[in-house]
């Protein structure tokens, strides 16, 4: 005889080891990254003081190729990060998340190829894009952090890694409060908040609050949690759980 059987069709996996090395290398960019700025400060200590100006002096001195391809790497990096995101199903396209995510990837470059103004001889047009990219990198990325932190879910350690998100991007926002402030201050009041405030440690301090956040974003990948959702996993569309798929068992007559 013959009879029906009532099946939901398998989740298709869109994880697994592909996204690892994507994973590692996005790592390895961002770490290379880090490294090469750590390094710019022992090498041209001379030239810029850590405490006062702003990391984007280094690429006005000898070293400035080092500046250049540290923040390439950070932006290879952090591009190599957002695909995981989105091949695991942390993030989908479009969203707050992923949108803040990509305007970061893009806007490093974009503060590499238009260089600081250097105020010894007075602004520039190049000057002036390299800050609003700036202010477009530091503001896009908590934000994203922000957007995905209140969004995710899962297990314990996912709901800690979003915890740490969100306290992450709040930081940032902290630590960029207070730069706008300088920034706004003198045009309007004619203060000058840097001679109170260090705004080279200022800058380094959103820079690296930044980046950690950015880390923790990777390792939702890894975890593979997001979204109410087992990550890596996409779901069937919208009623085809209900598609009655027919086998036919021969049994004994």
């Amino acid at each position: 005889m013959c009879r029906t059987v009532n099946r939901a069709p398998a989740p298709v996996r869109t994880g697994g080891m592909g996204v690892r090395p994507v994973l590692a290398f996005g790592y390895l960019a961002v770490a290379g990254g880090l490294l090469l700025l750590g390094l710019l400060h022992p090498l041209a200590g001379d030239q810029v003081d850590p405490v006062r100006q702003t990391l984007s002096e280094y690429a006005l001195g000898e070293l400035g190729w080092m500046f250049d391809l540290a923040v390439g790497a950070l932006s290879v990096g952090s591009a190599l990060l957002l695909v995981a995101l989105l091949t695991t199903r942390v993030l989908r396209w479009p969203s707050v998340g992923a949108t803040g995510l990509l305007i970061w990837v893009v806007a490093l470059p974009v503060l590499v190829a238009f260089e600081k103004a250097d105020w010894s001889v007075g602004p520039s047009l190049s000057g002036y894009v390299h800050r609003y990219a700036c202010l477009a990198a530091f503001v896009a990325l908590p934000a994203a952090s922000m957007a995905i932190g209140r969004r995710c879910r899962g297990g314990p350690a996912s709901r800690r890694a979003a915890a740490w998100i969100r306290a992450l991007a709040w930081a940032s926002y902290g630590w960029l409060g207070l730069i706008v402030l300088g920034m706004v201050l003198y045009p309007l009041a004619g203060l000058t908040l840097w001679r109170y405030l260090p705004l080279g440690l200022l800058e380094r301090g959103l820079g690296a609050t930044e980046v950690a956040a950015l880390l923790v974003l990777g390792s939702l990948a890894r975890r593979g949690s997001a979204l109410g959702e087992p990550a890596g996993v996409q779901l069937p569309p919208p009623g085809a759980a209900h598609r009655v798929q027919h086998a036919t068992v021969v049994g004994d007559q």
